[in-house]
């Protein structure tokens, strides 16, 4: 169904399984949610708690990765939902959905993920990935903002209560009148992306592991993300001993962030690299470097010469 973006359809995901669930179940309610979510689910997820649900936070491992069996291990009788996302959106770390789908669907528990860092980026297939409740968002990937879709399996032990009321649109999930022309801009902006998948990913991998291998000499670097399994957009990174706010202003000449967009005003460390282990200091002095489609080879020269220079003046 058609919503918003990514924030509204994971809410709709989380409140509508929740509510669905209450109404058949007056007492109990167990959902599990990976620990580095986007604060688009965590932060449902802690209202949900509010309002009486149990919820089981997953810790990812020193790269971001969701352990399955983590998830199957922290099931309950009451469990009603598991929420994972394809893609982390500071490390890039693709989770093994298929595999937890797997579980799930054994035990008849819904399996929702945030996929808006995943789409235009790498492939998604549904049916493989076991997921019952996909929330994506188009501006991910060059479509509009402020439309987004989530995906609801159709079948009858899928349900979700509805959160927005008024003339029962979209099954009776979602009522308001469509807004046609983003729907469209979504559309075409999806019909590009899967055009030109595989090439856009071999480039913008390539361009990646050029910025790398231009930076890796710099002393008291360290790679966060992992070596493999990410998306090729995403490369976050840190430098000891160096103050995360000064470093910042010293590369304001490059679009990169400390964090995910829905902590840009904050300059507190990173929840997501807090959650693999990383000590305040190192967290704090991390950074995420994006790339995309339009990223040129000539972009990457110029920031391989700014962090390299940037850098021997602030160890000077």
């Amino acid at each position: 169904m058609w919503t918003s973006g990514a924030t509204e359809a994971n809410n709709l995901a989380l409140k509508g399984a929740a509510e669905n669930y209450r109404f058949h179940n007056p007492t109990g309610g167990h959902l599990i949610v990976s620990a580095i979510e986007h604060k688009a689910v965590l932060d449902p997820a802690h209202w949900l708690e509010a309002q009486g649900f149990d919820v089981t936070f997953i810790a990812p491992d020193e790269y971001g990765f969701i352990d399955p069996k983590k998830i199957e291990a922290s099931l309950r009788a009451d469990t009603f939902l598991v929420s994972v996302m394809l893609v982390n959106n500071e490390l890039g770390a693709i989770n093994d959905l298929a595999a937890i789908g797997d579980i799930c669907r054994k035990k008849n528990i819904l399996l929702h993920s945030d996929g808006a860092q995943a789409a235009g980026k790498i492939a998604i297939d549904v049916e493989k990935l076991n997921v019952d409740l996909l929330s994506l968002s188009a501006h991910k990937f060059y479509g509009p903002k402020g439309i987004g879709a989530l995906y609801v399996r159709r079948a009858p032990e899928v349900n979700i209560a509805a959160q927005v009321h008024g003339g029962g649109h979209e099954r009776k999930m979602r009522s308001g009148t469509l807004p046609t022309h983003q729907i469209v801009g979504m559309g075409a902006a999806a019909s590009l992306a899967k055009t030109s998948l595989a090439e856009d990913e071999q480039r913008i991998l390539l361009l990646r592991e050029k910025l790398w291998e231009g930076i890796k000499h710099i002393p008291g670097i360290r790679r966060n993300s992992a070596n493999s399994n990410t998306v090729a957009g995403i490369l976050n990174i840190a430098f000891a001993h160096q103050d995360g706010e000064m470093l910042l202003i010293a590369l304001r000449d490059l679009a990169i962030s400390s964090g995910s967009a829905c902590n840009s005003a904050s300059m507190s460390p990173s929840y997501v690299l807090k959650a693999i282990g990383l000590e305040n200091d190192i967290a704090q002095a991390s950074l995420r470097v994006s790339l995309g489609r339009y990223t040129q080879e000539d972009e990457i020269k110029f920031a391989i010469e700014t962090i390299c220079s940037v850098l021997a003046k602030l160890s000077a």
